[in-house]
């Protein structure tokens, strides 16, 4: 018993160092957004999809690029419009000639076949295609061509999209916004961060800034695993279903979070604990953590959103 307890706290300790790696590197290309770059690791470590929204131009292609570079995932990237379809993302039969000269179908993949997907701006897709998306997500599959084909594993998909108030969408419903394990909003730089990115991006630019791969892929699915195992006390994990719980007697709530809501508190609270290099779940953990799981899970009713309650306050209240 003893010697499985110190080999379990010696790959901790491994993973926990390579974390802050993977922070470094990144923060070689990105500036700030530290707080983005925790939750989409937290996103990794879960197993889970996020949902990152802002306003264009914040580098959300470059941090999910980038944090693909350093943990060995293949990455694509699919921009969502409204004449986008469903085979565009999961693929199609084309017909290609052989060396004897005869013909064949053969299936094409799409860009979905990669192991980190950046959907961009998925709410200007149309729904059909983001269903599409969504199945893969789900089911970690797609149907093409009368054939149920896997998707490399792992596979995450990190979506962006534009605030709903924006012209030309097609807001995501509720019960699809609860397939993404985290929403994560993307705020502008403060000043000192956007100088330097200005400093960083409009000099005499060579090449890419070079980053390092950190985690390999049978890495992160040990961190995957490790992350499952991080022990969690009993009334923390109360106090996390609890939480949840009040969302759907809230007054000012109109629907609350469901059962899988739960779920994603306590899995991305221990993903935290070990980001920040701890083996055990903190109070702190849940309560960090609490409003990208429940932003996207909770409907404020209409007398709150009148009042200009958001459910990151909502939330708030709760905690």
């Amino acid at each position: 018993m003893t010697e499985d307890t110190t080999e379990t706290e010696l790959d901790v300790d491994a993973l926990q160092t390579k974390l802050a790696t993977v922070r470094e590197e990144v923060g070689r290309r990105l500036v700030g957004q530290q707080q983005v770059l925790d939750e989409l690791l937290a996103c990794l470590l879960a197993d889970g999809n996020a949902l990152l929204e802002s306003n264009p131009g914040l580098a959300k292609t470059l941090t999910v690029r980038t944090l693909a570079n350093v943990t060995d995932l293949s990455f694509s990237r699919i921009q969502n419009t409204p004449d986008l379809m469903p085979s565009d993302i999961t693929g199609t039969e084309i017909i290609r000639e052989d060396a004897t000269g005869g013909r064949e179908f053969v299936f094409e993949q799409g860009p979905v076949f990669a192991n980190v997907v950046l959907a961009d701006e998925i709410n200007r897709a149309t729904p059909k295609t983001q269903a599409a998306l969504l199945e893969a997500m789900e089911e970690g599959q797609v149907t093409a061509a009368g054939e149920t084909r896997a998707l490399p594993e792992p596979f995450f998909v990190m979506a962006t999209q534009n605030p709903i108030e924006q012209e030309g969408t097609y807001p995501l419903p509720e019960a699809q916004m609860d397939r993404f394990l985290l929403k994560i909003l993307v705020d502008y730089p403060s000043v000192d961060e956007e100088l330097t990115v200005v400093d960083r991006y409009t000099g005499r630019v060579d090449e890419a800034i070079p980053v390092e791969q950190v985690l390999t892929r049978e890495e992160l699915r040990d961190a995957q695993r490790l992350t499952r195992e991080v022990p969690i006390a009993e009334d923390i994990r109360e106090r996390a279903v609890e939480l949840v719980r009040a969302t759907r007697e809230a007054d000012h709530i109109e629907y609350g979070a469901s059962p899988r809501a739960s779920m994603a508190l306590v899995v991305t609270a221990k993903a935290r604990a070990l980001i920040e290099g701890r083996a055990y779940v903190s109070e702190a953990d849940i309560e960090r953590m609490a409003r990208p799981v429940l932003r996207h899970r909770v409907v404020v009713d209409f007398r709150a959103e009148r009042d200009g309650m958001t459910p990151d306050e909502a939330v708030g209240e709760l905690l």
